[in-house]
């Protein structure tokens, strides 16, 4: 049975037994400060478990993505171990409990509907105490006792050890069942039985919950290999191709059994888990998800670095992990450029220090055989990472090929000293409980109502938290710490999807609050702010107000950077596309995908495709709709972004059609002006440009202008003629600095010498002469500096040099007689061709040589004679 079958089998046979069919929650879950990825099918239901949501489902089936590195060193050595995986689970909400988590659990093992396992081969283990479950397995489904064997806590209770070291919280028993294969026993379900709440320490702290949950875990990948026969979770069917192709892309063979084997498994492993969490924008860093990124990659490039691969490679398999799981995932395929952009980046960066990191941990190993040392210091390990950018966890691994400990707590600490994350992580509570989560348990809901109006007269106040607690009342005016207030409902937005919070005020009689922020938190938008007048209590009842005019620029840049993402798909290719925004008062920030820097033409071009649709002035239009109807009418979606069932739509005229919670105006044409500031890289692959709109559009083009014409005063041009003013000044400066540093060399004539020896045509300074052993670009200057006197300049300036037998000439002309119609080329080339030579270049300016020098007089006296026919013409 191929993988993509297992998964559908699952989910179906769930779907018969009532269980509601839910979709894979995002790898990244960035609301949930417990974890760094999505270790499990739990997590996704976290407020279910635990009361704090009303459930429109009790009973629910989920294949979901997960991503764990608590047994990275594991990896590719074991059959079974992974950081990327799928988990097939079913949970019951307080339905559902042990009798039937079991006997569906046999159901479908053993049916040959389903999956059709010999039930000779099944065996299961229980917790100690659970007389309950040992009851099922052995009365009810059938197995011999001698198959049911009684575990301690640390094998069959959730957390493990969680009743005598806790943590405290939701936890129970499990019951895990195992098949017997040919090459032992290999565990493939976990039934969690969830039905205590631990108080405290022992004894006595296990209470019953009143309402009891089923939370199950099958892995994809080792039900896969039983089903398929293969002794390893690597040679499945979705991933065998993986572990083949990185073998190719490294040029060696694959032998299961050699030490290559076991490092392509681990790059086979870890291309899975990359391109996924690259995939919903987690990009290599320092910190957090991204230095689990960044740790990844380099261990799969010292591996194939290892195996003698000196070039990138790692990101060469990026396409094959989307083929793989183009069924489950099919948006995969949407984002390989992009992904393997950034980690072929990482690649780069990461080979440019590898060798010399190796030379220097090689001498680091040989001093400490020499001194007789065992351990590698926390400094040492914090400098080889900070220098060559080593992962701890890399030289810890090779430090354990030469059998040398390594100091973790030494290594945080020097970290710690120099300000940075060591990126070893913190283990959190997974069912933490804050007071946002007291007030969900109790039924209290807040509802938005800011996308009709900027002001509620009559918000009830059903949340107060000071210092962290929630309180019946606040009194104190207190201008440190902020205080939160949560309301039945309101018109202020809370900080999400990139639109930042709104400010205002709470008001009511002899009461002010002052709104500093808001953010939405467990589901609530929490008011952050400072008491200035009177009382705050719950239960009463206040007037919402929203600070209009800063939320209307929050609107403008809303809108526009919807029109950014059509204009940038539409200039540079489908790939642009956006990585994460943030929205503020008329200023916006957005970053995209695209691999190199965006060239100025083509800013200018997403620029005037933005002003174009502003000046169409196209309505903005919301629908809400399903999730997967919204996908068939081709509206975008951030990948890595949570979307409920239902969803909101928001369309920007014909161009623009995008799922968006955030508040947007009626029509384009209330941007007023969109401005591109600023373009720049912000990560391998990902590019940013902040921009402005509305009025702060308005001031930086006002300002910008202001300066423009004190610039173009000061230089004495016209401010089309600044750039190339300033470009002469430059070239001026770098030449006067190279006559300085050839002992102070000069033309031997000055520009007041030369406008002093010429003569005045029509109101025309026609200026001829002969600059001895002069080059062009001190001929240039001379004559840059002579059209800026304020009349008409015609300038023509030679010098012959003898030696060399040529002849090099410059003419140059004021913008007034350019625009009448003269031409320096014309100019220079009718007098060139006296001494044997041409010449070209700009009506303006041009330059022309020639080979007799000794006919340089007779030329001169022609250029003064064609100036004045010029000039009187």
């Amino acid at each position: 049975m191929k993988a993509d079958e297992l998964r559908e089998k699952f989910l179906t046979f769930f779907e018969t037994k009532g269980c509601v069919r839910r979709p894979s929650d995002v790898l990244v879950p960035r609301w949930d400060p417990s974890v760094l990825f999505t270790p499990a099918g739990m997590n996704q239901f976290k407020d279910h478990f635990l009361g704090r949501c009303k459930l429109e489902f009790t009973r629910a089936t989920t294949c979901q993505k997960c991503l764990r590195t608590g047994d990275i060193e594991n990896v590719g050595r074991t059959p079974y171990h992974h950081t990327f995986f799928e988990m097939l689970g079913n949970f019951s909400f307080g339905d559902y409990f042990k009798r039937e988590a079991i006997l569906w659990a046999w159901e479908f093992l053993t049916d040959k509907k389903w999956l059709g396992l010999d039930p000779e081969k099944i065996s299961a283990t229980v917790y100690l105490d659970d007389d309950e479950a040992a009851e099922i397995w052995i009365k009810e489904v059938g197995l011999s006792p001698d198959k049911v064997t009684r575990m301690g806590e640390d094998e069959n209770f959730w957390p493990a050890n969680a009743p005598s070291q806790g943590p405290d919280g939701v936890c129970g028993p499990c019951s895990e069942i195992y098949y017997d294969t040919p090459w032992g026993k290999v565990e493939i379900w976990n039934l969690v039985f969830t039905q205590y709440n631990r108080v405290g320490p022992p004894p006595n702290n296990l209470r019953p919950l009143p309402s009891k949950n089923i939370d199950t875990g099958m892995g994809l990948e080792r039900a896969a290999a039983v089903l398929q026969g293969v002794e390893s979770n690597f040679h499945i069917d979705i991933i065998r191709p993986i572990v083949e192709a990185a073998a190719d892309v490294c040029h060696v063979k694959y032998d299961p059994s050699s030490d290559f084997g076991r490092r392509l498994r681990r790059i086979a492993d870890h291309i899975r888990a990359c391109t996924f969490a690259i995939h919903e924008n987690v990009t290599p860093s320092p910190n957090k998800q991204g230095y689990v990124i960044r740790r990844l990659i380099r261990r799969a490039v010292l591996d194939g670095h290892r195996m003698g691969v000196r070039e990138p490679f790692f990101y060469k398999l990026v396409p094959v992990v989307a083929e793989m799981m183009k069924n489950p995932y099919p948006e995969l395929q949407e984002t390989i450029p992009r992904v393997q952009a950034v980690i072929k980046g990482e690649e780069e960066n990461f080979l440019a220090v590898l060798e010399t990191g190796l030379e220097r941990i090689e001498r680091l190993f040989e001093e400490m055989r020499r001194n007789n040392r065992g351990v590698v210091s926390g400094a040492e390990a914090a400098e080889l990472y900070q220098t060559y950018g080593f992962p701890p966890e890399l030289l810890e691994a090779l430090a354990a090929e030469r059998n040398y400990a390594f100091d973790w707590e030494g290594y945080r600490r020097e970290m710690e000293r120099h300000g940075l994350e060591s990126g070893a992580g913190q283990k959190k509570e997974v069912f933490y409980t804050g007071p946002l989560d007291s007030l969900k348990k109790a039924g209290l809901e807040s509802r938005f109502v800011g996308y009709e109006t900027t002001e509620v007269p009559d918000a009830k106040i059903i949340g107060l938290i000071a210092a962290g607690h929630l309180c019946d009342a606040v009194e104190e005016k207190d201008h440190g710490q902020p205080v939160a207030v949560i309301l039945d409902k309101t018109p202020f937005y809370g900080e999400m999807g990139g639109q930042v919070g709104d400010r205002g005020e709470l008001v009511a009689d002899g009461l002010r609050f002052e709104v500093i922020d808001t953010k939405m938190e467990s589901g609530f938008p929490v008011h952050y702010g400072h008491l200035r007048d009177g009382r705050l209590a719950l239960g009463q009842v206040v007037t919402a107000r929203v600070d209009a005019a800063r939320r209307q620029g929050i609107r403008r840049a809303h809108t526009a950077t919807h029109l950014l993402h059509y204009a940038l798909q539409k200039v540079l290719g489908k790939h642009a596309q956006q990585q994460g925004s943030k929205v503020d008062d008329d200023i916006l920030r957005f970053d995209f995908a695209n691999p190199t820097a965006v060239k100025a033409e083509e800013l200018e071009e997403i620029e005037a495709e933005v002003n174009r649709r502003v000046l169409e002035a196209a309505p903005v239009q919301i629908a809400y709709m399903p999730l997967a109807e919204a996908r068939k009418t081709g509206a975008m979606m951030l990948f890595g972004e949570k979307y409920p069932d239902v969803v909101r739509v928001v369309s920007v005229g014909e161009y623009s059609k995008e799922l968006c919670g955030g508040t947007h105006l009626d029509h384009a044409g209330q941007i007023g002006l969109f401005k591109i500031i600023s373009e720049e890289s912000v990560a391998a692959g990902t590019r940013r440009i902040t921009a402005l709109t509305g009025w702060k559009a308005y001031e930086f083009v006002r300002d910008t202008s202001r300066v423009i014409a004190e610039a173009s005063a000061a230089l004495n041009v016209p401010p089309q003629e600044i750039p190339t003013r300033i470009q002469n000044m430059l070239q001026e400066i770098r030449q006067l600095r190279k006559q300085v540093a050839l002992g102070g060399r000069s033309p031997g004539v000055t520009a007041e010498q030369l406008w002093s020896q010429g003569i005045d045509v029509d109101g025309v300074r026609v200026i001829v002469g002969e600059i001895p052993a002069a080059d062009p670009d001190l001929m240039r200057q001379l004559i840059d500096q002579l059209r800026r006197r304020n009349m008409p300049t015609a300038v023509l300036l030679a010098a012959k040099h003898p030696e060399e037998k040529k002849v090099v000439m410059v003419a140059g002309l004021s913008r007034e007689l350019t625009d009448r119609g003269m031409d320096a080329v014309k100019w220079v080339r009718s007098v060139a061709a006296v001494v044997g030579g041409g010449g070209g270049g700009r009506p303006d300016l041009a330059q022309a040589g020639g080979k007799v020098p000794e006919k340089l007089a007779e030329a001169l006296d022609l250029a003064r004679e064609q100036a004045v026919k010029m000039i009187q013409a």
